[in-house]
């Protein structure tokens, strides 16, 4: 057992001055030769921590802490560029709302500021007990794709190899599931294969479900310094931000996307506008699939996704005509009751035609959180660390020797996903739960349901850096935790690419990094011993290296987070250190026993809810404006952002909509649906068809009327469409 002086020996050591690791003149840094009367005292670089772009910040130091930031223009990501959130990065870390001390719930309700030890000691005991009453199975962990690779890997490994947590799973689940499987099935491992400096080099840019101007902002830039004149053709049934400055707009109806790109591969196959050399050569199951599509005739197609016949053959035209196609996806295909058989759609389009492996081309997963790729890789939820899996023996003995632990400690399966993990606590089975740096009484389908069952948990603790958020204000535990700036480690963008974090603040009051957090915690469930080379993150990446050893994410050539450099490095690392751009499979070599990828297809099946007499219009959601961030617990800290859009909640209509439901703009109107219900502003626009509404993911509310429909391979939810009614509200 540890004792009072263990951790105030952390927290010394936590809060140590950040030791200066990047001088350079700031030409160098792309921030051009500054008046000497502005040079700031020190410059450091490091990866911002909203989403999956991975841009590089310079932050501006003085007397050891950040004081502004700017951004980084030699970094191969954003080029000098930032969006919004970017900039105010910093800002949100000084907040009134930050967990500052541990905080336990009073009989009351009411809550009481409690030390380290006792916060520490509590959670030990009480989910050791939860465990010896009920059995391992009771307790869980919902994780994150928010905090670095060094701290969900120990926090995989401390829960699952060390606490007997046999369930845990992470918030990547609900944006990047089903590009993970569809990865893993068509190539033989959650491989993204592209470079950013594709989206430069393509002759034709398909986007699908993917408003890149609001969600990647920096992305859209890149497009926007194509040399080629790309022609940008977007597929969305919204004419979202990115549809309006598109060369071509497709909007099928919600959800047929898969039947379309069944109907494109029908037309390029009966034009002979595929490649049969690289068909051949490469892959596996062309002929099935050829027989699958053969049906899929444009007359057809185009009744079910409700678009004229001479749409969809435009699309497969635009298609076979360019010689550097690009496929492109976000949530508007993974948040979906079939996201796996939709990005294989597009990953079936991409081997079918040859473009993949070569500048301009591939199919192109962009990832949502700015460690998601982490998450996936080395989280230790649905994956074994180092992207293995937990069934496979060979895997299982392989990270035992790694990290010099019994091969009985590592399970044979991942456990409940996030949806069974909830379904568990529903039905009792689960009874106590630990949630790190995610929001889920926020952002969890069927919000009203999961905020009701939080408080029947016999024991809830919420790790976070804010005391506010609407999952914090539920639970039994606050461990408040340090947040971005104010801790070590590394990230790993869609790109692949592993950037630095670095601690240029000091967390407020008693906040921990979750990395020593989890070092208390692994003392006082004793296992300190165990995990005593879990040091700090610097070491963890040395482990981390040698997981990845002959892995495709192999990055066992870079032992150090020193060895990095200031461009960071795309795994993976075969042929040293120094390519600032790497793409996979120029050699047709993928990663499935044979070489070869395969063609992945099922017929499309229609989602469980579809417009009714009760419920006639169909709900979209996705990104609102590129200044807000999921739940807004970081974004809505920062007076800028919050100036940058509305606050209010609001819905988007058509004007005949509007008309028929005797709706004005700036009227409040009440949305239901079978699962709840909430008001939001009218906004009255033409970007959405008759028949449909979009609101914003952001506002507490809108995932009150979403419905709890899972991709049966992926179990990601599909959040993009629901069926509701709409009723003008009482002021």
């Amino acid at each position: 057992m540890f004792s009072l002086s263990d951790i105030r020996e952390l927290l010394r050591s936590h809060d140590g001055v950040l030791t200066e690791e990047l001088r350079q003149n700031p030409s160098q840094l792309g921030l051009g030769q500054l008046p000497k009367h502005r040079q700031p005292d020190a410059l450091t670089t490091m990866v911002c921590g909203y989403c999956s772009t991975g841009c590089s910040l310079v932050i501006h130091m003085k007397d050891g802490q950040a004081i502004s930031l700017s951004p980084d223009g030699r970094y191969p990501v954003n080029r000098g560029m930032a969006c919004p959130k970017g900039w105010e990065a910093l800002r949100v870390l000084d907040s009134p709302e930050r967990a500052v001390v541990p905080l336990r719930r009073n009989d009351d309700g009411g809550w009481s500021e409690v030390s380290w030890e006792y916060a520490i000691l509590t959670f030990a005991s009480r989910m050791k007990a939860i465990q010896e009453k009920h059995g391992k199975g009771s307790v869980a962990f919902l994780g994150t794709g928010q905090i670095p690779t060094e701290e969900l890997a120990f926090l995989g490994a401390l829960a699952k190899f060390g606490m007997g947590f046999q369930h845990g799973d992470g918030n990547t689940r609900q944006c990047m599931a089903s590009a993970v499987v569809a990865y893993k099935q068509s190539f033989g491992f959650d491989a993204p294969p592209y470079t950013y400096q594709d989206l430069e080099e393509s002759d034709t840019i398909v986007l699908v479900g993917s408003n890149l101007c609001i969600a990647h902002p920096i992305l859209w830039e890149r497009i926007t310094r194509n040399p080629h004149q790309p022609r940008i053709i977007v597929i969305d049934p919204r004419r979202t931000e990115t549809a309006q400055v598109a060369t071509h707009h497709i909007a099928p109806m919600p959800k047929t996307d898969l039947t379309l790109f069944y109907g494109v591969a029908h037309l390029l196959i009966a034009w002979g506008a595929w490649d049969q050399k690289f068909v051949d050569e490469h892959t596996n199951e062309f002929e099935k699939f050829r027989e699958h599509v053969a049906p899929y005739t444009p007359d057809d197609v185009a009744r079910q996704c409700g678009l004229a016949v001479g749409e969809v053959e435009q699309l497969a035209r635009l298609i076979a005509d360019g010689q550097r196609v690009s496929f492109w996806w976000t949530m508007g295909v993974n948040q979906s009751h079939q996201g796996v058989l939709t990005a294989q759609a597009l990953i079936n389009l991409a081997l079918m035609t040859g473009n993949i492996g070569r500048p301009g081309t591939g199919a192109n997963s962009i990832t949502g959180q700015c460690n998601a790729m982490g998450s996936r890789i080395f989280s230790n939820t649905a994956s074994l660390l180092g992207g293995r899996d937990f069934t496979n023996p060979e895997h299982r003995k392989k990270v035992a020797d790694v990290l010099d632990i019994a091969e009985d400690r590592i399970p044979h399966s991942s456990g409940y996903a996030y949806d069974q993990i909830i379904e568990a606590i529903e039905r009792g089975e689960i009874k106590g739960l630990w949630i790190i740096a995610t929001n889920s009484a926020h952002s969890w389908v069927q919000q009203t349901r999961l905020k009701k069952l939080l408080p029947q948990l016999d024991f809830l603790v919420v790790q976070d850096m804010y005391a506010t958020s609407e999952t914090a204000q539920l639970a039994d535990l606050v461990l408040p935790a340090a947040g971005w700036g104010e801790k070590e480690g590394t990230f790993i963008n869609s790109e692949r690419r592993i950037g630095r974090v670095r601690r240029v603040s000091k967390a407020p009051g008693q906040a921990l990094a979750d990395f020593y957090i989890f070092r208390l915690i692994a003392e006082a469930w004793g296992l300190g011993h165990e995990f005593a080379a879990w040091k700090d993150p610097a070491a963890v990446f040395n482990i981390m290296s040698r997981l990845s050893q002959g892995q495709p994410c192999d990055f066992s050539r870079i032992a150090s987070h020193d060895e990095l450099g200031p461009l960071g490095i795309q795994w993976p690392v075969h042929d040293g250190v120094n390519a600032t751009e790497r793409r996979l499979f120029a050699d047709g070599q993928f990663f499935h026993k044979d070489g070869r990828a395969r063609f992945m297809f099922a017929s499309p099946v229609l989602p469980r809810e579809r417009p009714s007499r009760e419920f006639p219009y169909i709900l979209l959601t996705g990104r609102g404006t590129s200044a807000q961030w999921h739940t807004e617990t970081r974004t809505r800290q920062s007076p800028i952002l919050k100036r940058l859009y509305r606050d209010e909640p609001m819905i988007e209509m058509c004007p005949e909509d509007a008309k028929r439901e005797g709706l004005e703009a700036e009227d409040y109107v009440q949305v239901t649906s079978a699962y709840g219900q909430a008001r939001f502003l009218c906004v009255i626009t033409n970007k959405v068809k008759p028949g449909q509404v979009f609101i914003p993911m952001h506002k507490d509310g809108v995932n009150r009327l979403i419905q709890s429909e899972f991709d049966p391979q992926s179990r990601q939810p599909s959040y993009k469409m629901s069926v509701v009614q709409l009723k003008k509200a009482t002021v």
